[in-house]
C-alpha cells in the first residue's frame, strides 16, 4: 500500500478530520511539512498554509519564508507567513529559544484558528520525533503519561504523520519531485532534541538495531497501560475528593489507606501545578499538625483538623469596594456581586448562604465591600450578643482558606452581611419590612 493510501486510511481509522472539514497546515518548509502539504493535496482536501519566520538563521530564514510563499502558486491556497523577533522573546520571558520559539509558533496558529481561518491545524510530527519525545521524557522523568509520546489529537490540533518515519516521508518527496528546504541547525547537536536525533538514537541502534521499531510499539502499549491507569486513578480521586466552592477536600484517614498512596497523591495534587518532587512534602502532611502546609505557584495544600484541602492561593487583597446607591452589579475577588432594592413581598428570603436580604431601613449608603479583619465582630442572625468573627469562624468549622477569603459588607461602620455566610441580625427583614435590599453572590 502506498503512503498516500496509508495515510488517508489513518485519518478515516481515528477520525482526525474530514473532508469537508478547512484545515490550517503548519509549513516549516522542510521535507516534513512539505510532503503534508502534497498528501493533503492529493488526498483532496480542502488547506491553506502558515508559517514562522523566527529570525534565527539570517538570510537562511529570510529563504525559508520565501519558499514557503512560492507553495501559495504551486498548491493555489493562501499562506499566512509572519516574523518574530524570536530572541528578544526570549530574554524577556526568561525562556530558552526552543521554548520560546514553540511558544510563539502556537499563539500564532492560535490567533489564526480562532480568526475562522480554519478548523483545524495540521502539523508534520511524524514517527521519528515520537520516538525522540518518548526518550526525552522518559530521561526527564515524566512518568507514565510522557511515555506515551504526542497525541494525535490534542484539541484542534492534528497530526496525520505520526505513524510514517521520516525515511518513509524522504522517499514520497524523492517519488513526487518534491522541493523542499534544508535547516542547517537540524545539523548542531547543541539542541537537546537534535542530540538525540543525530547522536543518541544513531548510537543506540548499532546495539539494538530495531530500537525505533520497538519504541514505537512500547508508545502503543504504554498508552493503553496509561488508559488503565487513568481509570484507576479517576476512581480514586471520585472516592477521595470532595469540592466545596474552589476547594478541594480530602480526608486524612481514608487517604492513608489508598495504595499506592505516593502514586495517588501525586495524580491528585498534579492537576494544581505540584511537582513530583513535592509529593513526600504532602505525604507529610498526613501527620502534621492542623495549619501546616505546602505550596504550589497557584494553589496549597493545608491540613486542617482531619481533611487536606486544596485551595487557590490565598488571593491579594484589593482595594476596599465603595458601592454607591443604584449599583447593581459589582465584581470582587471571589466573585460577581448583585444588588437589587425591592419590594419585601418581592424578596424571597433566600435558603442559600449565597444571597441575603436586608432591611432597607437598616443601611445606609455608601457600603463598603472588604476583607475581614481581625477584631472585626458583628450580631449573628438569631442572636442578641455581638460575636467576634474569628470565634464565628472557630464555632462554624471554617477551614484556614475560607477564613483567609472572607469578606463582609459594611454599612455606617457595621458589618451587615458576612459575605455568603450570615447576615447581621440588626438587619433582618421583620413583619414591618417594607422595603428590602437583596444581595446575591455569584461565582
Amino acid at each position: 500500500m502506498n503512503l498516500l493510501q496509508q495515510f488517508k486510511d489513518h485519518i478515516k481509522a481515528n477520525d482526525l478530520f474530514s473532508p469537508k472539514d478547512k484545515l490550517l497546515l503548519a509549513v516549516s518548509g522542510g521535507v516534513d511539512s512539505v510532503g503534508l502539504c502534497e498528501l493533503c493535496k492529493q488526498a483532496g482536501y480542502d488547506f491553506v498554509i502558515a508559517h514562522c519566520n523566527f529570525m534565527l538563521r539570517g538570510g537562511e530564514s529570510k529563504r525559508d519564508e520565501q519558499f514557503v510563499r512560492s507553495l501559495s502558486d504551486k498548491y493555489n491556497v493562501p499562506v499566512y507567513a509572519r516574523s518574530f523577533s524570536t530572541e528578544e522573546y526570549a530574554e524577556e520571558n526568561k525562556l530558552s529559544i526552543q521554548e520560546a520559539a514553540r511558544k510563539i509558533r502556537y499563539e500564532y496558529f492560535d490567533i489564526l484558528i480562532k480568526d475562522d481561518i480554519a478548523r483545524y491545524l495540521l502539523t508534520a510530527h511524524h514517527a521519528d520525533d515520537n520516538i525522540e519525545t518518548l526518550l526525552m521524557n522518559f530521561l526527564r522523568g515524566t512518568g507514565l503519561r510522557g511515555l506515551t509520546g504526542i497525541p494525535a489529537k490534542n484539541g484542534y490540533i492534528r497530526r496525520p504523520l505520526l505513524p510514517f518515519s521520516k525515511e518513509e516521508l524522504i522517499s514520497f518527496a524523492k517519488e513526487n519531485e518534491l522541493e523542499f528546504v534544508e535547516d542547517s541547525s537540524n545539523q548542531s547537536s547543541k539542541y537537546t532534541r537534535n542530540f538525540f536525533r543525530n547522536e543518541l538514537i544513531p548510537a543506540i541502534e548499532k546495539v539494538y538495531p530495531q530500537v525505533k521499531e520497538n519504541l514505537l510499539n512500547n508508545i502503543g502499549r504504554f498508552s493503553e497501560a496509561e488508559q488503565l491507569c487513568r481509570q484507576s486513578i479517576d476512581l480514586h480521586k471520585k472516592n477521595l475528593i470532595e469540592q466545596k466552592g474552589n476547594e478541594f477536600h480530602i480526608p486524612v484517614l481514608k487517604l492513608k489507606q489508598a495504595m499506592p498512596l505516593r502514586s495517588i497523591i501525586y495524580e491528585i495534587i498534579s492537576d494544581f501545578n505540584f511537582t513530583a518532587n513535592q509529593t513526600s512534602e504532602v505525604i507529610g502532611l498526613l501527620d502534621s499538625e492542623t495549619g501546616k502546609y505546602v505550596a504550589s505557584s497557584t494553589h496549597r495544600v493545608i491540613r486542617n483538623r482531619n481533611w487536606l484541602i486544596i485551595s487557590p492561593l490565598e488571593l491579594t487583597a484589593s482595594s476596599n469596594i465603595v458601592i454607591e446607591e443604584g449599583i447593581g452589579n459589582v465584581q470582587y475577588a471571589m466573585g460577581n456581586l448583585q444588588l437589587a432594592v425591592m419590594d419585601v413581598k418581592d424578596c424571597q428570603l433566600p435558603t442559600a448562604n449565597s444571597a441575603a436580604c436586608l432591611d432597607l431601613t437598616t443601611i445606609s449608603f455608601p457600603l463598603l465591600l472588604r476583607k475581614w479583619k481581625q477584631g472585626d465582630y458583628f450580631y449573628p442572625l438569631g442572636m442578641k450578643k455581638k460575636k467576634k468573627l474569628a470565634r464565628f469562624f472557630i464555632d462554624n468549622k471554617f477551614s484556614t482558606p475560607q477564613k483567609e477569603n472572607a469578606w463582609v459588607i459594611e454599612s455606617d461602620k457595621k458589618i451587615v452581611w458576612v459575605v455568603g455566610h450570615r447576615i447581621d441580625d440588626r438587619c433582618k427583614v421583620t413583619d414591618k419590612t417594607k422595603k428590602t435590599l437583596r444581595l446575591s453572590l455569584h461565582s
